[in-house]
Formats: structure tokens, C-alpha cells, sequence
């Protein structure tokens, strides 16, 4: 078995990147060369950009996610094409990656089966902002040989149902001083020139600007001096990746509370130093805790840290989670547009969980568990599985809502809809033995065999046999190589523990000693 990322491996990772590790982003990295020239590391952030080009001319994944990230590489390329600024690659190459991405922009916004943006954070900002940034390179280049014809080949349009209202709105409302929601920061970049030392978004924690390279890089401006905390936070997210960066960092809370609630519910032995477990109970502030600095605290990373400890023996009062109870389920953050099937199955987690110690918040969270069971029913889709806004494959949303309720649920119509889900799991096995949306991946094949171990005994032979696929399939995978980015943030991301927490979770309950447990 490849099997060299083991349980402890990953306690002395977290220990020794306490800001957590993800994968680069290409739309991050992207505002980086157009926002910080300066920035060491420059050169490696071109070189980085055209070498993950697709042959087709786009960067990102399939099924509409390359739309971002094809934007902000095409707008940071031409910005270095104005520039002069080939790096290593040379300004003919440069300029032959920009025309590739320009040239799939354009078919992809004018061709006639158009996918729509998938539902990514601040896309309807980001999209608007970037398109406006590109035609303003086209018309300064409008009169340079070589480039004269771009701007009347490649114009841009927006995706349907896409317009500049709420961009416009937003910087509106930020140019008079009104109030913006705090997760704003997070693409800070949107907003323009404007977000220069803007005092409302100011660096905190580490140094950051909405826990975004791109935020933090539009808030410094140009030509920082060196030391700022800014800056230096910048720096350091360029030595630990190497040129590129990621979406959100750090992702501290995030990382451990998703990897030790993994670990603990697949009942993996690991010990757990006391500094982590500390740190998480430190993060719970009254409004619980954010994924990164300068974020709002969210349902989602609160229900997973709360319940995190409460496995490890560390329980907090849940009561903090109430501010998010919707009465019917529970929101993200207040305010928040639709509503995560994910969130809602952590936040059962923890409040399932803790029920049967008692106390004086029993009585809400008896109510709480049976309103989350019942929302959670009515987000199945018909064929058995989930889907939500935080992760581009349905095997992550399906594996959260299948355990939460085959744990909490605690009803017939809960087992039902369980077993709904592990027939579609079943279904939608690859011959291989392996699960995935796009291709066979280990996180989405450990999510599937999670979800069918969850009702296995009901379902005799064949999930025995699938569930024996996918561990014999995952046995043959090195967990540490790059897997697909399925997590969404402004653009998908891959976290690269708690995917590896996943995998170990899975491996762990089908070893041949738990098989019939």
C-alpha cells in the first residue's frame, strides 16, 4: 500500500505550517502580477501563469470554473505585455498566451452554449471587474503594431444574466464611506484604486487584507515600504509557495478543525498535542470563528471546530452557533444569498453530537436538530445526492449531509434518504473502482466509500464490493500527489490536509479489521 502521509504526519504539518497549506490559485496569482510588480518573485508568477495554460488557451477546470481564472491570468499577461515585462518567458510567448486566452474568452461569452458561472464567492464582482480591465488594455493597445486587431476580435461581453449594477453599487457605496458587508474584503481587488490604504479593510492578524493575497496587494498599492505588515505578509506567502499563491490564507482554524473532526469521526488513532486543540478553543470568539483574518465568522468553520473538540473530549457551549439559526436552517453568515448544504450537515454535527450531554441549551438544540434533519431532507435532489456552493463535486456535499444524518438524523425518513444517497453512490462507481465528478479522484473516492460504509450492512454484497473497489483503488494512490481543486473559493482550491485527512479516513475504515465492524 502507498501510504506514506499517515495521521501524525499530518499533526506535525499543521504544527509546522500554522497558516495551513492549499493549493496556488491562478486567479490570485494572477492579481498579483498585475497589483505587485514589486513583489519578489515576480518572474515565477509569469512563468508559473503561462506554463498551467491549457492547450486550449483557458486556465481552470471544465464546466464553466475556467471563466475566472482565465480572466485574471489573460488581464495579468496583458498587464505584463504593457509592461514590457516578458520575465523568462519572452514577450512573443507572452503575447501568444494572451491571444490564446483572449480567443477562448471570446468564444466562451459569445459562443452559443455558454455555461454560466458557477456560484463561486464575489464572481458577480469579479467577472464585471476583470472584463472592464481587459478592454481597457485593448484600447491602449489599439494603435501598437501587432496588436491593432485585438480589440475588435476579442471584446468581451459579460455571461448572460451577468451586468455592472452590483459592481457599480459596491464601489459606490464603498467610494461614500457607507457600510459594505465585512466578507467584502475577501475581493477587495473589485473595488479599484479605490482600495488603496482604504482604513475600512486595513491589514490584521498576520498581515493581511481579508485573508486574500489579491485583497492585500490592491490594499498596499504600489511600491510599499518594506517591513509593512502588509508586505511582509505578502513575502512570506511567496516564500512558502514558491511564486505562486493561494485563494485564502492563512486557513488555520479551517485546516485543523476540518482534519481532527475527520480523523477523530473515522476513529483513526492519532494523538492530538494540546496546542491545537487550545488554539481551536482560543478561536471561538462570541460570534464563533472565521476561516481566516479578516473574514466574518461563519456557521460553517464554527460547527466544525466546535465539533472537532467535542470528539477530542474539549466541548464548548454550542450556543454560540444560535445568531446563525434561520428557524427553518442555519445561514452561513447573517445575510447570506441561498443557503449551504454543507454548512447545514457540520452545524448537525456538532449539535447532534453534543445533545446528549444535556444542559441548559437542550430544549433549542432538540429543535434544531430536527429542523436541520428536515431541511437537510429537502435539499436531496432526486436521484439520492447532495450538492453545495463550497465544493464542485456532489460527493463532498453528499458524504456531510449522508453522516450527519445517518448519525443525528435519528428517523425513518433520515435512513431513507440515506440509503437514496448510497444508491447513487453506488451508481456512479467508475470501472476503475474509483469516484470522482470529472475524473477518478482519491478525495471524492474517499468520500464515496464514506458514504456507503454509512449503510453497508443494508445493503449487503454490493456495497461489501464496491466499498472493496474504491479501498483497493485508494491503496494504489499516493495521497500526497495534486489532485483535482474542487474546493470553491474565488477560484477552486485544493486543501491539501484536509483532502489527505479524507483519504487516511477512508483507508482507516475499510482496513480488513473494520470491514465487519
Amino acid at each position: 500500500m502507498v501510504d506514506r502521509a499517515s495521521a501524525p504526519d499530518l499533526i506535525v504539518e499543521m504544527l509546522a505550517e500554522p497558516s495551513g497549506r492549499s493549493s496556488p490559485s491562478v486567479y490570485e496569482t494572477g492579481r498579483l502580477v498585475s497589483l505587485a510588480p514589486w513583489l519578489v518573485g515576480h518572474d515565477e508568477r509569469i512563468s508559473w501563469l503561462v506554463g498551467r495554460q491549457r492547450p486550449d488557451g483557458a486556465w481552470g477546470a471544465p464546466d464553466g470554473y475556467a471563466l475566472v481564472p482565465t480572466l485574471s491570468a489573460t488581464e495579468a499577461l496583458l498587464t505584463a505585455l504593457r509592461r514590457g515585462d516578458g520575465g523568462a518567458v519572452g514577450l512573443d510567448r507572452l503575447a501568444q498566451a494572451v491571444e490564446d486566452g483572449l480567443r477562448v474568452l471570446h468564444g466562451t461569452l459569445t459562443g452559443p452554449a455558454a455555461p454560466p458561472p458557477p456560484d463561486l464567492p464575489a464572481t458577480d464582482l469579479i467577472v464585471p471587474a476583470l472584463t472592464e480591465l481587459i478592454a481597457g488594455h485593448l484600447d491602449l493597445l489599439d494603435d501598437r503594431p501587432g496588436f491593432d486587431h485585438w480589440r475588435g476580435m476579442f471584446r468581451l461581453p459579460l455571461p448572460d444574466g451577468m451586468g455592472h449594477r452590483r459592481l457599480a453599487s459596491a464601489r459606490a457605496l464603498f467610494a461614500a464611506g457607507r457600510p459594505l458587508p465585512e466578507k467584502l474584503a475577501h475581493a477587495l481587488e473589485v473595488v479599484g484604486p479605490a482600495a488603496r490604504r482604504a482604513a475600512r479593510f486595513g491589514p490584521v492578524g498576520p498581515g493581511t487584507v481579508g485573508a486574500s493575497p489579491a485583497a492585500t496587494a490592491a490594499w498596499l498599492g504600489p511600491q510599499p515600504g518594506h517591513g509593512e505588515p502588509g508586505r511582509t505578509y505578502l513575502e512570506d506567502l511567496v516564500r512558502q509557495y514558491g511564486g505562486p499563491v493561494p485563494c485564502a490564507s492563512p486557513i488555520t482554524v479551517f485546516e485543523r478543525s476540518w482534519v481532527l473532526g475527520t480523523l477523530s469521526r473515522a476513529g483513526v488513532p492519532v494523538r492530538v498535542p494540546a496546542v491545537l486543540t487550545d488554539d481551536l478553543r482560543a478561536a471561538l470568539g462570541p460570534a464563533g470563528t472565521p476561516t481566516g483574518p479578516g473574514l466574518p465568522a461563519d456557521a460553517d468553520t464554527t460547527s466544525m471546530t466546535i465539533y472537532a473538540l467535542a470528539r477530542l473530549g474539549h466541548p464548548v457551549d454550542p450556543l454560540v452557533l444560535r445568531p446563525y439559526d434561520t428557524g427553518e436552517h442555519f445561514c452561513t453568515w447573517p445575510g447570506e444569498d441561498g443557503a449551504s448544504v454543507t454548512t447545514n450537515a457540520h452545524v448537525l454535527d456538532a449539535l447532534g453530537h453534543l445533545l446528549p450531554s444535556g444542559g441548559p441549551a437542550t430544549p433549542w438544540l432538540e429543535s434544531a436538530v430536527r429542523r436541520l434533519t428536515r431541511w437537510l431532507l429537502d435539499q436531496q435532489e432526486p436521484d439520492g445526492r447532495w450538492s453545495d456552493r463550497w465544493h464542485a463535486s456532489p460527493y463532498y456535499a453528499t458524504c456531510c449531509a449522508a453522516l450527519a444524518l445517518a448519525e443525528y438524523g435519528g428517523t425513518d425518513a433520515a435512513r431513507h434518504a440515506v440509503d437514496r444517497a448510497v444508491n447513487w453512490v453506488l451508481a456512479s462507481q467508475r470501472a476503475d473502482g474509483s469516484w470522482g465528478r470529472w475524473a477518478g479522484s482519491a478525495e471524492e473516492t474517499a468520500y464515496a466509500v464514506q458514504t456507503v460504509r454509512t449503510a453497508e450492512p443494508r445493503f449487503g454484497p454490493s456495497a461489501t464490493e464496491a466499498v472493496g473497489r474504491g479501498a483497493a483503488w485508494l491503496s494504489t494512490t499516493e495521497i500526497r500527489d495534486d489532485g483535482p481543486e474542487l474546493w470553491h473559493d474565488k477560484d477552486l482550491y485544493r486543501p491539501a490536509l484536509i483532502v489527505q485527512a479524507a483519504v487516511l479516513a477512508a483507508r482507516w475504515i475499510t482496513r480488513p479489521s473494520n470491514v465487519d465492524s
